[in-house]
């Protein structure tokens, strides 16, 4: 199993922006585990982010015939961004949105996902291991 695991804007921020609500935990830190428990699975991972909206589109336009899963956290561009929800439902690659906080706890602009439609399902609010839940998700789902 292939699965591309994209992030979006601020994310790189992870450990030092709004520990309150994200934890201290880096994407870096989040990238070793999601790759060693990946391994374990026998799953292979590409793990990327940008802060750019058009390159999230590119890496979801490549995907197809080359990943079976995108796992996205697609950050705030998740509330906004049509661009990505056309990406998602043009490409046919299974997607899981993945969030750190559990967004309908938060500001109400938080409350309405412009891309879960398209995806297959949604884990949020459980830190870093939402991305764990989405990776397991991946391989013993078989999402399609």
């Amino acid at each position: 199993m292939r699965i591309l695991v994209l992030n979006g804007p601020n994310l790189n921020l992870l450990g030092t922006r709004e520990p309150s609500v994200y934890g201290t935990v880096t994407l870096a830190d989040i990238e070793t585990i999601l790759r060693q428990r990946a391994a374990q699975l026998g799953a292979e991972l590409d793990f990327r982010q940008s802060n750019h909206e058009g390159q999230l589109v590119d890496w979801i336009h490549e995907a197809s015939g080359r990943w079976d899963t995108i796992l996205l956290n697609a950050g705030a561009y998740t509330h906004t961004s049509i661009a990505l929800r056309d990406a998602i439902a043009g490409v046919g690659v299974a997607t899981i949105e993945v969030h750190l906080s559990n967004v309908m706890a938060r500001e109400s602009f938080r409350h309405h996902s412009m891309i879960a439609p398209v995806c297959r399902g949604l884990i949020s609010g459980f830190g870093a291991q939402s991305y764990l839940l989405a990776l397991e998700a991946a391989v013993n789902i078989k999402v399609v």
